[in-house]
């Protein structure tokens, strides 16, 4: 019989939040990774260590884990000094007790913790006000201070209905076990009193680079999903195509907050910026009306040929594309690459020392992208599912997760998907415009930026401080 989402979902946040539904059949359809079996903590509790490299097509490409699961939710602590240090405790000690069971590598767990301005403009408003980092560039380019964390926004291409949520907090999860996220999300969530869950996000990856059939493929046709059986088989996305090639995914400290100098960091140095999307994706709009060369030039850029069996193109700094480029293929074709239009802002245009010392080459990535395939509908499970508009069958999607060093960075990127470039040019697209490619096929429904502080703040930051 089909999946759908009421058979998936229990009535209750805390059976949804270590239930598997559809995605225990990952467990069934692929064996993990091969992995490395320990490693030490980093000062960002953003970075996932121990990822797997493989090569496809002659280009290095990394192995994000099987599983992973967004918990987002309201805080429910008084908001007194003494209720707050109480609660910072409790969740550093319970982090600290799953820490110490599984290592911070896909084969045990990791995990992230954000937070949104609702927590900072609830709890400790003046605290951050006075703390949470100046961003250099937007406030030069304003004229006005501009902070690193900012409300979320919709962009041009935007449907008007999409959500701009309002939660405290936000917690990634990652595993090549599915049992680990469960755990993971019952110790902070279940035996922990400190919150009230707003959504779970759930979803996968895997993209078939040793021979197997890709997880999007599979899961898509256990689902039923429109257009499932049209995905290619070694796909490791819906849409077809590789996205985690490594020299396309920044390196380890490049999205810290103070590592371009974007901001001095202080108290949130070593953390970064969260920008979380919920996603749908039209599988048979794209491989019914795009052909392949329609795709390719949709994905990368205008005039890239590639055979129709690869999935795997280089995306390199020899491959970047700059701004000029963009205009003149525009020019010559009324269409926009994705990748080349958020080449010209993702992208560095020149060689860079980071305040960690790391020297950065011309072309280099600075975002990290942390996204994963999903069937949610939007989500595997909501607070207020009216207001979610949840629906019960499963549909093809990406809950997209990426770290940037401010929010106006990613507002820069997601605005260059629109064709508004960093010159200020904006390219003469129409709502949906068939030229803009993934706009045409895609529909954000939810979006929130959140604040990653260093694995040192990571719980109830700036709390201790509160007089």
């Amino acid at each position: 019989m089909p999946l759908t989402r009421r058979s998936l979902l229990g009535s209750a946040a805390g059976g949804a939040l270590t239930a598997g539904g559809v995605y225990a059949l990952v467990d069934r359809l692929t064996r993990s990774p091969k992995r490395v079996t320990g490693s030490e903590l980093s000062p960002e509790q953003h970075l996932l260590q121990g990822m797997r490299i493989v090569e496809d097509n002659s280009v290095e490409v990394v192995v994000p884990p099987l599983h992973h699961q967004v918990v987002t939710a309201k805080v429910s602590v008084g908001a007194g000094k003494r209720s707050l240090v109480d609660a910072q405790e409790a969740l550093e000690d319970a982090i600290r007790k799953i820490e110490r069971r599984f290592a911070p590598i896909p084969a045990g767990l990791g995990i992230t913790v954000a937070w949104g301005l609702p927590y900072f403009r609830r709890f400790v408003p003046k605290l951050a006000e006075e703390h949470i980092p100046i961003d250099r560039r937007a406030t030069k380019t304003r004229q006005n201070p501009v902070r690193v964390l900012l409300d979320a926004r919709r962009f041009p291409s935007d449907p008007a209905d999409t959500i701009l949520e309002a939660n405290d907090v936000a917690v990634l999860l990652r595993s090549d076990l599915l049992d680990n996220i469960g755990a993971g999300a019952k110790a902070l969530f279940e035996d922990l009193d400190l919150f009230v869950v707003t959504s779970i996000r759930k979803g996968f990856a895997g993209g078939g680079f040793d021979g197997d059939q890709s997880l999007p493929k599979r899961m898509a046709v256990a689902a039923r999903v429109p257009g499932a059986s049209l995905i290619p088989d070694h796909s490791e996305l819906f849409l077809g195509f590789t996205s985690t090639q490594k020299a396309g995914l920044g390196p380890p400290k490049i999205a810290n907050l103070e590592e371009l100098g974007f901001s001095a960091g202080g108290y949130f140095a070593q953390g970064t910026h969260l920008a979380l999307s919920h996603i749908t994706e039209d599988l048979e709009a794209w491989y019914l009306n795009f052909p392949h060369e329609e795709r390719v030039a949709t994905v990368f850029r205008p005039g890239l040929k590639i055979g129709e069996s690869v999935l795997t193109v280089a995306q390199g700094p020899n491959d970047v594309v700059n701004v000029a480029r963009v205009h003149r293929d525009f020019r010559r074709t009324k269409q926009l690459g994705h990748s080349a239009g958020l080449q010209t802002v993702s992208r560095l245009s020149t060689t860079a020392v980071g305040a960690s010392g790391a020297v950065y080459a011309p072309g280099i990535a600075i975002p990290h992208r942390a996204d994963f395939n999903t069937l949610d509908n939007p989500f595997f499970w909501s607070a207020d599912p009216t207001h979610d508009k949840m629906n019960d069958t499963p549909a093809a999607g990406v809950h997209f997760v990426v770290f940037n060093p401010s929010s106006d960075d990613f507002n820069r990127a997601r605005l260059a998907m629109d064709g508004v470039l960093p010159d200020g040019t904006k390219l003469p697209f129409g709502l949906h415009d068939r030229g803009q490619g993934f706009n045409s096929i895609l529909q954000t429904t939810h979006r929130q930026n959140f604040l990653v502080p260093p694995r040192r703040h990571r719980s109830f930051p700036l709390v201790e401080m509160l007089g």
